[in-house]
């Protein structure tokens, strides 16, 4: 008889599952061919997944006598990567969010806008609350105040929380806590930024790895090989992912990047042209509001660099 579970680490084809809210990991492995059909990822399971399993012979599951998986049920959402390498992979992050928090410094490693704005849309796409945390904050903030109060500007103006932390100081960590209270959180972005940190932060029985930041690239170490769904004992779960360096957008025509720009698709409605690129037509609202000021030139220039090419960033 099939049992329901939520997949809490994926770890190449061997599993790891819990019946939320009961925390009691048991391994599992796939039964058969489990496909997503079209548009199909190289995970057919995710860690978020619910999954239908069927306990072994005997009644419980041992690393030498796993549960096997049966089933994945329908996601309420997911975030989705395209590979940046030749292969052109899909891989799933995680699923069943109910909020992304994209970690972020704008030093050490330097944060780079184009890539935070596509992991932003394809939360947008796929229907994701997004929240950004400016990790680090006691390295910069003072030295570089006018930059942390344009950062604010960029995305608070487009709609996005952000959030100030230091690991150090820890400055917004309680606030981080309570926000991820009684939710499952995917904490993800560039290698170095400082989540597996930020994660031991929020609950010091945690123990997810941390990594060196290369000195002589300015960017960290990839240390987390696999993704992992931790309980936070405030209440809530966090999935920890690997640091990215690349993020492709996947399914994603040209002519529909500007939806998901929340401040450019309020904009849009006023445009004289329906559809409208917002690049060269007369009458362009979004346009407009980037001569007065009104839209962040950051966001708009992120916005052409998908239109040029939209399968593809890479640090």
């Amino acid at each position: 008889m099939s049992k329901e579970a939520t997949v809490v680490m994926n770890a190449g084809s061997h599993y790891l599952l819990s019946e939320l809210p009961q925390w009691a990991p048991f391994p599992a492995v796939l039964r058969g061919k489990i496909r997503l059909g079209k548009g199909a990822a190289t995970n057919p399971v995710a860690v978020g997944d619910r999954v239908t399993f069927v306990l072994p012979e005997g009644g419980e599951a041992s690393l030498s006598n796993p549960a096997s998986i049966a089933e994945v049920l329908p996601r309420k959402n997911y975030v989705i990567r395209r590979s940046t390498n030749l292969s052109r992979q899909n891989h799933i992050i995680a699923a069943n969010l109910d909020r992304a928090y994209i970690v972020v410094s704008l030093y050490f490693p330097e944060v780079k806008l184009p890539f935070l704005d596509r992991i932003l849309v394809t939360c947008e796409v796929y229907g994701i609350p997004a929240t950004i945390v400016l990790n680090k904050i006691d390295l910069y903030k003072s030295e570089a105040a006018q930059w942390v109060s344009d950062f604010h500007k960029i995305y608070e103006s487009a709609g996005y929380p952000v959030m100030e932390t230091s690991t150090l100081t820890w400055e917004g960590v309680d606030a981080l806590r309570e926000d991820c209270n009684g939710r499952i959180c995917l904490f993800s972005g560039e290698s170095g930024v400082g989540k597996s940190s930020l994660i031991k932060a929020l609950d010091p029985s945690l123990n997810p790895k941390v990594g060196a930041i290369s000195t002589a690239h300015l960017q960290g170490r990839h240390t987390t090989s696999l993704y992992e769904m931790y309980p936070l004992s405030s209440g809530g779960y966090i999935i920890d992912s690997p640091g990215l360096r690349g993020f492709g957008l996947v399914s994603l025509e040209k002519e529909e990047i500007a939806k998901y720009f929340p401040e450019m698709l309020e904009l849009s409605q006023h445009c004289r042209f329906v559809p409208c690129t917002h690049t060269h037509e007369p009458g362009c609202a979004v346009k407009e509001a980037l001569e007065n000021g009104s839209l962040s030139p950051e966001r708009y220039n992120s916005y052409l660099g998908m239109l040029q090419d939209d399968t593809k960033f890479r640090l």
